[in-house]
């Protein structure tokens, strides 16, 4: 397993949109082991291709207290149970030190396919429901700083670029 390089904001590669995986191979399972290896280090919750730079439809979360409960979706699929708004503070590795509140369904069901190769229906709720929906929005290419005021949006970029140049 290896750690990948997470993108930060405000870099363009964020906002493609990625492809469906048309085969479970090794290289896929690879990737998953690599990109829950690299998002338990960041440490994050959750963690979309996108963020690594590899624009290919897979997700991977763990929202467990423990940290042993991975979850990986090939090529997901949101369908909303419920529209019951729920407000939630929203971070981001690709967003580091920044939080805001989000509104998103409390509850969705979503279509993927699992690491063997089978399509699985999964129905989440809470906090399961919110990582799902803002990792697949980076398979969209959008970011949890789009439903937020351009004028925060615009903070953000410029304190993020401004530390990304002192790095380097």
């Amino acid at each position: 397993m290896a750690l990948l390089k997470i993108l930060e904001f405000p870099d363009p590669r964020l906002r493609t949109v990625a492809e469906p995986v048309s085969a479970i191979d090794g290289c896929v399972v690879k990737l998953v082991d690599d990109m829950l290896e690299t998002m338990y280090a960041a440490p994050g919750i959750g963690l979309a291709a996108t963020q690594v730079n590899i624009h290919r439809r897979i997700l991977v979360m763990d929202v467990s207290e423990d940290k042993d409960s991975p979850m990986t979706f090939v090529n997901p699929e949101i369908e909303i149970i419920n529209s019951e708004l729920g407000e939630f503070s929203e971070g981001c590795l690709s967003v580091p030190g920044f939080f805001e509140i989000v509104n998103r369904p409390r509850r969705i069901r979503v279509t993927y396919l699992s690491l063997n190769g089978n399509e699985e229906i999964a129905e989440l709720e809470g906090l399961e429901a919110i990582c799902l929906q803002h990792e697949v929005d980076h398979l969209d290419g959008k970011l949890f700083v789009d439903y937020i005021s351009p004028l925060k949006r615009g903070l953000i970029r410029k304190k993020l670029q401004k530390l990304q140049r002192q790095r380097a």
